[in-house]
């Protein structure tokens, strides 16, 4: 086989949380463009819905479907669905996120409602799309993590923005390092692989300061854009990476080696 085809995803279905996001968006049209039958699960639809009406326009098999990730009926019912509609699910990709803290002090029902979602919705994830794959003796999760589930806040960056860096983010993202790894160990055996790629910062028309500020911190000079995690979400999805489990993807421009 030629090395460009292990990349491919032809006949395959893929699940993409949170697909309407940030990430979400260019998840969604990497696995898409890849071959792969894509649905883009998230909670309130509306950006999943124009996500993947723009990306059937272009041609591609691209459905919107809802699902609540702080419920594991809701959960549960959306593994129903996709099975449903198309046989099986091949890929996961977990990249849903809510963000109610916003500093250290925040209330703490702000912790336990990010928890909800973040932790305990991304291991029933892992583990009720993880057992169907190990039913069928293969498959790929890709959880999408973060820099800063790797390293302290670098808090000079928002000084005097008003905004920064809360610590529920920090604690799910590096619980994600941990799940993900354990979850490796667990559905190896089965033939299914669990991968996490830590992004460094989006940009996403941040201040001019902050966005400087971050800029002089990474090695290329710049934030990530619309398709800087198109090729590492592929990669980790598809055969050309099936020798890769509990693997940490950092596609951060160098930040985290300085």
């Amino acid at each position: 086989m030629n090395v460009l085809d292990t990349f491919k995803l032809d006949g395959k279905t893929a699940v993409v949380t949170g697909g309407g996001g940030l990430y979400g968006r260019q998840v969604v049209e990497a696995v898409a463009e890849a071959g792969a039958k894509t649905f883009a699960a998230g909670f309130t639809m509306q950006k999943e819905e124009k996500t993947a009406e723009k990306l059937r326009s272009a041609g591609w098999d691209v459905t919107a479907v809802q699902y609540d990730q702080g419920s594991e009926e809701s959960i549960q019912a959306l593994l129903d669905t996709v099975v449903k509609q198309a046989g099986r699910v091949d890929v996961l990709v977990n990249n849903a996120v809510v963000r109610p803290m916003k500093s250290w002090d925040s209330p703490t029902e702000d912790f336990i409602k990010s928890m909800k979602v973040n932790a305990t919705g991304l291991y029933l994830m892992t583990r009720l799309f993880g057992n169907h794959m190990a039913e069928r003796g293969g498959g790929s999760i890709v959880n999408i993590g973060s820099i800063h589930g790797m390293i302290a806040p670098d808090f000079t960056l928002y000084e005097g923005l008003g905004w920064g860096a809360p610590p529920d983010y920090f604690f799910h993202k590096g619980g994600m390092l941990q799940l993900t790894r354990y979850a490796a160990s667990t559905l190896g055996p089965m033939g299914v692989r669990v991968n996490v790629i830590s992004p460094g910062g989006f940009f996403n028309h941040q201040e001019d300061i902050f966005v400087q500020r971050y800029n002089k911190r990474t090695l290329l000079g710049r934030m990530a854009d619309e398709t800087d995690l198109k090729g590492a979400v592929v990669f980790l999805a598809s055969d050309a990476s099936s020798y890769v489990t509990g693997a940490n993807l950092v596609v951060d421009a160098g930040y985290t080696v300085k």
